[in-house]
């Protein structure tokens, strides 16, 4: 497995950040349930290094790079 740059973890735990924030301005139970799973998984992203949806998108688009699809 590749290791997440410096840079990626920074970019995630930002975009994450101000996920959270809008979450708390607008009022956690005014937001709908469907935000919280992004800001959690960027956060997660940036603390281990993991991000599911990169692992996901990156076996999909090597699958069909292999075989000849562009």
């Amino acid at each position: 497995m590749d290791k997440m740059t410096a840079s990626l973890k920074a970019f995630f735990l930002f975009v994450g950040i101000v996920l959270w924030s809008g979450i708390w301005l607008t009022g956690f139970d005014l937001v709908h349930w469907l935000l919280y799973t992004p800001a959690t998984f960027f956060i997660l992203s940036a603390v281990t290094g993991i991000c599911p949806g990169m692992i996901f998108f990156r076996e999909i688009f090597r699958d069909s790079q292999a075989q000849g699809i562009d």
